[in-house]
C-alpha cells in the first residue's frame, strides 16, 4: 500500500500533492511518458482552457495505467509541466478529483514551450502496481 510521509520539519504542501510517498518495492513499476491534452482522435481538448485541458491530462493517464493492469490509486509519483504556473489552483482542483490520498509526491514547473503551443499542461507517472 502507499502510505503518505509528512514531516514537521517541512512545510505543508499548498496543493494536492504528499512531500513524499513510500510504497514496498514489490509488484511491476510502470513508468507514463508525458501525457498531454491530446484526445485518441489527434485533437487537443480545450484550447486555452486549463481545466479542461487538465482533466484530459488526467484521463490519459488513467487510460494508460489502467491498460498496465492498474488504477490511479497506484500513482505514487506525477511530475507537471505547464505553460502558466498562474494555473496552479485551477491544476491541483482537477488534480483531486482524479487522485485520492495519499496524493502522489509531485513536481511542478513552468516551462516556456511544448511540443505543441497549444498545450497549457503536460504530465508524466510512476505508478506501482501490487503483485497479482
Amino acid at each position: 500500500m502507499k502510505q503518505q510521509i509528512t514531516s514537521k520539519k517541512l512545510r505543508q504542501p499548498n496543493g494536492h500533492f504528499s512531500q513524499a510517498t513510500a510504497i514496498a518495492a514489490r509488484g511491476k513499476l510502470v513508468f507514463i511518458s508525458g501525457m498531454t491534452a491530446r484526445k485518441a482522435d489527434g485533437t487537443i481538448a480545450g484550447v486555452g482552457d486549463i481545466t479542461v485541458q487538465t482533466r484530459q491530462v488526467c484521463e490519459n493517464i488513467k487510460a494508460a495505467v489502467e491498460e498496465a493492469g492498474g488504477t490511479l490509486d497506484d500513482v505514487v509519483r506525477v511530475d507537471v509541466y505547464v505553460r502558466n504556473m498562474e494555473h496552479f489552483d485551477a491544476i491541483h482542483a482537477v488534480r483531486r478529483e482524479y487522485f485520492k490520498a495519499p496524493a502522489p509526491a509531485s513536481t511542478m514547473v513552468e516551462v516556456c514551450k511544448m511540443t505543441s503551443p497549444d498545450y497549457l499542461i503536460e504530465i508524466n507517472a510512476i505508478a506501482v502496481l501490487p503483485d497479482a
